[in-house]
């Protein structure tokens, strides 16, 4: 009797088991094998939002990571929807494989300080190339920190070839 949980009481899973118990059961039905996968909570997110990155380590990165990446991006948002639903709780998950997304987060970062370098040196605004959703916002976060505060981001262009734009904040 003593290890039965107490009448009345329910196990309350967390969001970090709910993602795990997902994502197995997605890769499982996709015939994808993996060796394993880690969920951890970024507080610290240049989103400014709080953020569950899963990272996968499997055999077949290129199946799951696609042409350009958009496999990974419609895993992450079927694994993003199908957790909102079992659990009523709006989640912001980034879905990684062997790394690949957190590179291309530290490549956009980079080149977008290079162009800050750039703007402030010429006066000149500088674009960056057509990105998501997602890594404008990351860049967006990013300048908006105190140490760029003669910056300011715009996002210009419509569907896929939105992209920011790095200004001297006049």
């Amino acid at each position: 009797m003593g290890s039965q949980p107490e009448q009345g009481r329910a196990y309350k899973i967390t969001m970090e088991d709910l993602i795990q118990e997902t994502l197995a059961a997605i890769l499982k039905n996709m015939g994808v094998p993996f060796r394993k996968f880690k969920v951890s909570v970024d507080k610290n997110h240049p989103s400014g939002s709080e953020v569950y990155r899963i990272d996968i380590d499997c055999d077949e990165a290129a199946t799951l990571i696609g042409y350009h990446g958009e496999t990974i991006y419609a895993l992450q948002h079927i694994l993003k929807t199908l957790v909102w639903r079992k659990s009523d709780e709006s989640v912001f998950v980034i879905l990684d494989v062997d790394s690949y997304r957190k590179r291309q987060e530290e490549s956009v970062l980079a080149l977008a300080m290079r162009k800050v370098e750039t703007v402030r040196k010429t006066f000149q605004d500088q674009v960056l190339p057509p990105m998501s959703p997602y890594f404008r916002r990351v860049v967006h976060m990013a300048l908006a920190k105190p140490e760029f505060k003669d910056i300011v981001t715009e996002s210009i262009g419509e569907g896929d070839h939105r992209s920011v734009t790095i200004k001297v904040k006049p």
